[in-house]
């Protein structure tokens, strides 16, 4: 499945953003989706995930409370709403594909994540 995300920018502390990632290529209700970010000079981290359905959610430990992953089926696309956001939050954010919501939270490496796509960058500033 090929991932595409949009909706980065330059925001104020406090402010919100909503990051969207479209797929094309497989059948979209097949994969759980995540969100991932990296900020410069640290390791890729999972923000978040979102089974199949959307009736189950994995939030790291950083952003619980203040983003929320959805996703619309329909539309082969998943969302990040991200309120409240911090500098701390700047980072390039990409969304991957995956087959269980096994492949994003069991394994730290992520070697079941089927798919990633390119990133976009959310920048906040002080």
């Amino acid at each position: 499945v090929q991932l595409q995300a949009s909706g980065g920018g330059l925001v104020q502390a406090g402010g919100s953003l909503v990051l969207s990632c479209v797929a094309s290529g497989r059948t979209f209700s097949d994969y759980v989706m995540g969100w991932f970010r990296q900020a410069p000079g640290k390791e890729r981290d999972l923000v978040a995930a979102i089974s199949w359905s959307g009736g189950s959610t994995y939030y790291a430990d950083s952003v619980k409370g203040r983003f929320t992953i959805s996703r619309d089926n329909a539309k082969n696309t998943v969302y990040l709403q991200m309120n409240s956001l911090k500098p701390e939050d700047t980072a390039v954010y990409s969304c991957a594909a995956g087959p269980t919501m096994g492949s994003f939270i069991a394994d730290p490496n992520y070697h079941g994540v089927d798919s990633w796509g390119k990133g976009t960058l959310v920048t906040v500033s002080s």
